[in-house]
């Protein structure tokens, strides 16, 4: 870095967001803990995951903004302590709604300092060694949602819930001391004018989708909570985009959905986070609910493919300049359709070796493509509008977490109640057949994609 105080106030920014990405997945193998702690269904207990995500994705339009009209310290501080704030209301918690909302206090503090991370790496980093810098943040990132599920497993197995909370507080604590004593002011002199109106617009929109998509398995479908709630999030959307259309200071910046092949691998991209966030929903259940094996087993089932990610995740975008974009997606799907067709054929019989072996197979294919997807969606943009398509990338990267959650939760709750059995192996099985539904979709989708070094050649 250019400056020490920059390399210290770096160090310490990532140390704190590594924790705030932790909690990211550290609640996924508590699921099933939840649901018999607090007496409730898979489409209830999703929250817990869909709500931080939800809350993650609208922060990241926020973000932009504020990076510019504030500090580095004080915008870092202020969501080191909303983090901490959220993690000390959830040791506290003591009712399910309780944890909701703390979690989603949490995603405040978390979803801010990631883009404040980036955008300091990428600014005061010495020209010529951006790359190693980012490749040291993307390191430490990838290996902390790799750990949440990992590190869960084996703490719920000796302590209660809470404890899921409590892991978190002394390093939050620590990072806003550090946060307070170390960080140096940098100036902004930035004054952009926000778009509240269509925050508040596309935060309705979206909250009412996923209440409403959230409620398919416990309420009948013609009911105020979940037509209802679904046309309120379809108007309030409507709304949000007449706002963006006529607004000089957009959240979103539409001009980016004229290049087609950022629509089409963005859109391949959601539905292949969708299965993935959606398995992380389904394994535990299967192998807690369904088996009725404990939560250090669920940790270990999830845990060969989580390394797996960390290992290849930091060289599989090189493969983009070496493979052409179709072979490398279609690959990866091809991959992911066979580990995910084993596991739509899993049964209450099926051994954990075999449930691991699956999930394996499905975590290498995916982390094949992502990063690829990631670079064709950006690559062929003109400049300008990089910074606006990478921020519209991640929130509907992290909205198809969210949704993509929620509708293959709605699935399994729909088998189940048709069945009168909470905890059929069939439920599990018809989620993972939706997973492969969506993967056959994003193979055909994926035949569209084309190289640039291909397209260069060809002009």
């Amino acid at each position: 870095m250019k400056d020490q105080r920059i390399s210290r106030a770096l160090a310490i920014m990532v140390f704190g967001t590594f924790f705030g990405l932790l909690c990211s997945t550290l609640m996924n193998i508590a699921l099933p803990t939840f649901m018999k702690v607090f007496s409730i269904s898979e489409g209830r207990v999703q929250w817990v995951m869909n709500g931080y995500m939800l809350v993650n994705a609208l922060m990241i339009p926020v973000s932009s903004y504020l990076i510019k009209r504030f500090s580095f310290r004080r915008l870092f501080i202020i969501f080191a302590g909303v983090f901490l704030l959220g993690t000390v209301l959830g040791a506290l918690a003591r009712s399910f709604s309780f944890i909701v909302v703390a979690r989603m206090i949490q995603a405040i503090g978390a979803g801010m300092m990631m883009p404040l991370v980036n955008v300091l790496a990428i600014r005061y980093a010495v020209p010529g060694k951006k790359g190693r810098i980012m490749g040291i943040i993307g390191l430490a990132f990838n290996c902390a949602p790799i750990l949440g599920p990992a590190v869960s497993g084996f703490l719920l197995n000796y302590f209660s819930w809470r404890y899921l909370f409590i892991l978190i507080i002394p390093f939050a604590l620590a990072t806003l001391l550090l946060s307070f004593f170390f960080l140096p002011y940098i100036p902004h002199n930035e004054m952009p004018r926000f778009n509240l109106p269509g925050l508040i617009l596309v935060t309705i929109g979206l909250w009412s989708l996923l209440m409403g998509l959230s409620n398919v398995s416990s309420s009948p479908l013609a009911s105020f909570s979940v037509v209802g709630y679904l046309v309120i999030g379809v108007v309030a959307l409507v709304f949000f985009v007449l706002n963006q259309r006529h607004s000089s200071h957009q959240l979103i910046n539409f001009k980016i959905f004229a290049h087609r092949q950022f629509v089409l691998a963005t859109v391949i991209n959601m539905l292949i986070t969708a299965t993935m966030y959606g398995n992380s929903i389904l394994i535990p259940l299967l192998v807690q609910i369904v088996l009725g094996r404990g939560t250090v087993t669920s940790a270990i089932t999830v845990l060969p493919g989580a390394i797996l990610t960390g290992l290849l995740s930091t060289t599989s975008g090189r493969f983009y300049d070496i493979y052409p974009i179709k072979v490398l997606v279609g690959a990866g799907l091809v991959i992911d359709i066979i580990g995910t067709t084993f596991q739509a054929a899993v049964g209450a019989q099926s051994t954990i070796l075999m449930i691991t072996i699956f999930q394996t197979v499905r975590q290498f294919g995916l982390v094949t493509m992502l990063i690829p997807l990631q670079t064709q969606a950006l690559s062929l943009l003109p400049n300008e509008i990089v910074p606006d398509a990478v921020a519209t990338f991640n929130t509907m990267r992290q909205i198809a977490a969210s949704f993509g959650t929620a509708l293959i939760v709605a699935v399994v709750g729909i088998v189940n109640n048709l069945l009168h059995c909470q905890s059929s192996h069939l439920g599990i099985q018809t989620g993972f057949v939706f997973c492969l539904l969506l993967l056959l979709v994003s193979l055909v989708l994926s035949q569209r994609l084309y190289h640039k070094i291909v397209r260069a050649q060809a002009g």
